[in-house]
């Protein structure tokens, strides 16, 4: 799934030692709000300390994040996980027009009159 926004929060890192392995872990979240006429708020983590470091997400931020749902059960509770396995920042910059055409007139120009050339209208409507 994708999701495409800016991020307004960035919330802080949490991080601790798997029972099962021994390893650390650290994940931290992240707010993000689209631009739709009713805006959506998500809140997404990024799991692992190589990839928080690499994405680098920062509040402001255009992103379009790639992410996975999934859901946990604890103590007869289910709890859902969003979690962005692909971050790309869109370019903020407002779309450029393209250049005008030399070959076709501005839209806002004057129609064409054929009606003083044209002797005999022979359109069949």
């Amino acid at each position: 799934m994708e999701l495409a926004g800016k991020v307004i929060a960035v919330l802080e890192p949490r991080s601790g030692i798997s029972k099962s392995s021994g390893n650390e872990w650290m994940v931290q979240e992240y707010v993000i709000e689209t631009h739709d006429q009713y805006p959506r708020h998500m809140c997404f983590d990024v799991f692992g300390a190589d990839k928080i470091q690499q994405f680098n997400i920062q509040v402001g931020e255009e992103l379009n994040v790639s992410f996975d749902i999934d859901a946990r059960e604890w103590q007869g509770r289910w709890f859902n996980s969003i979690r962005a396995w692909k971050v790309e920042r869109v370019n903020a910059a407002a779309p450029q027009m393209p250049p005008m055409d030399a070959n076709f007139p501005p839209i806002n120009a004057a129609p064409a009159n054929f009606a003083a050339t044209d002797e005999k209208d022979d359109l069949p409507f």
